[in-house]
């Protein structure tokens, strides 16, 4: 059985390893989370009818005011049941979930296609009320930091899937809410626009602080954006290890805490898979 993650003791890069709890108010609090999904789920999985498919077992995971964790996995692991849990869209069959309000930007845009790329970008802001003209004026200050200048009119289908995953991005950040969960939100973009987009969460981030739940395939890019990092193992998806990170941002790829982050969250991916 996994222990509690606040009773753990951390293996840490660039710093003191954490063995004692630390006295302090969560904005995310999922203790000993399982979650089945039933026989419909199953079947498209291809399981015998009546038996369900375990996404989580067991799951811990307290994520402080501010801070950025990151979750890895292999493909089917529940990484993102854990988000919809957090957001509220669903519930543990065991366990327990508390969490700021928090809001979840999915892996597939969603774009509206009938509205263009500011009115798509600003519609968290319209659906609390905001007038529909502040709401394009704050959605474009964004734009411009975010290389859509000039986009701002253009409908879905006339935008890369790169800059229709930008302006998702947007509309995720204008909710306003204290939670932001992020499933793979870099995953369409190219390299170099990856980069740029890591860079610039980093920065907002610095400015404006969120709690961030950010789920992603790509080591790398989990231990430059994060302050802890969980990795799960296969499904059903259990916290195999836990690395918290110390070093200053911004990280450079090759830093040595980096690397180190990155082997030691390798490992643990490979030593999960055959668990």
């Amino acid at each position: 059985m996994p222990i509690e993650l606040q009773a753990r003791a951390q293996p840490v890069v660039g710093g003191v390893a954490r063995d004692e709890p630390v006295d302090e108010p969560s904005a995310v609090v999922l203790e000993r989370v399982s979650r089945t999904y039933a026989q419909a789920r199953a079947h498209r999985d291809r399981r015998p009818a009546g038996e369900g498919v375990q996404a989580l077992a067991d799951v811990s995971l307290h994520a402080a005011p501010g801070e950025l964790v990151a979750v890895v996995g292999p493909s089917g692991c529940g990484k993102s049941t854990l988000l919809e849990l957090i957001c509220g869209l669903q519930g543990p069959d065991t366990g327990r979930v508390e969490c700021d309000p928090a809001v979840l930007m999915p892996q597939r845009d969603l774009l509206l296609a009938w509205l263009n790329a500011v009115d798509n970008a600003a519609l968290a802001l319209r659906i609390a009320g905001v007038g529909r003209r502040e709401a394009r004026r704050q959605a474009s200050e964004l734009f411009a930091e975010l290389g859509l200048d000039g986009f701002e009119q253009a409908r879905p289908h006339e935008l890369s899937g790169g800059m229709r995953q930008r302006v998702a991005f947007v509309r995720t950040l204008l909710s306003g809410k204290p939670v932001l969960c992020l499933d793979e939100p870099f995953g369409a973009l190219d390299a170099i626009t990856r980069t740029e987009m890591q860079e610039w969460l980093t920065g907002a981030l610095a400015r404006e602080p969120r709690t961030v739940v950010l789920v992603t395939h790509d080591v790398e890019e989990a231990v430059l954006l994060a302050d802890r990092v969980l990795v799960l193992s296969a499904r059903p998806g259990r916290v195999v290890a836990e690395l918290t990170l110390t070093a200053t941002h911004p990280r450079g790829r090759l830093d040595a805490a980096v690397l180190d982050a990155r082997e030691r969250a390798l490992a643990a991916l490979a030593a999960g898979g055959r668990t």
